[in-house]
């Protein structure tokens, strides 16, 4: 499973005009399941999400997690991070997860999010999505969880 992280101060998901996922300060996650991936992969990278210390205290270091400031989280699909770039132009993604898979895996880590988390807002699966968001740092970190 892919991820890639961005602190922001605020983040918005929009579909056909309309904002369906917003969040003041906190983390937007842009989600990608690869195949092979598995509940308990999802799983393990959402615990290590939530514990991660990049936000900071009250000297400025990077000593909070989103759980200890009570962030957002934006969760969104973004099948585009299992790209594959090594030949020709045209990025291959043979990497990513059927689409079946992909939505399924997506569902659970948003239900264990949700679950784990107060402040839980989502993307929508395959939608032609327009994100927008204060990258805060700014603070972008690529994640990858396996078996």
């Amino acid at each position: 499973m892919i991820a890639v992280l961005q602190r922001v101060s605020e983040a918005c998901v929009r579909v056909d005009g309309q904002a369906i996922g917003q969040i003041g300060a906190g983390l937007l996650v842009l989600l990608c399941a690869e195949k092979g991936d598995t509940e308990a992969v999802a799983d393990k990278m959402l615990a290590k999400m939530l514990k991660l210390r990049i936000f900071g205290d009250e000297a400025g270091k990077m000593n909070r997690s989103l759980q200890d400031i009570g962030g957002g989280l934006l969760v969104v699909s973004q099948f585009t991070l299992a790209a594959d770039v090594a030949g020709g132009n045209r990025p291959s993604f043979t990497q990513a997860a059927a689409p079946d898979e992909g939505r399924r895996l997506y569902e659970h880590f948003v239900a264990q999010a949700m679950a784990a988390h107060p402040m839980v807002q989502t993307g929508r699966f395959a939608a032609d999505m327009k994100v927008s968001l204060v990258n805060d740092g700014p603070i972008t970190i690529p994640m990858r969880m396996t078996a």
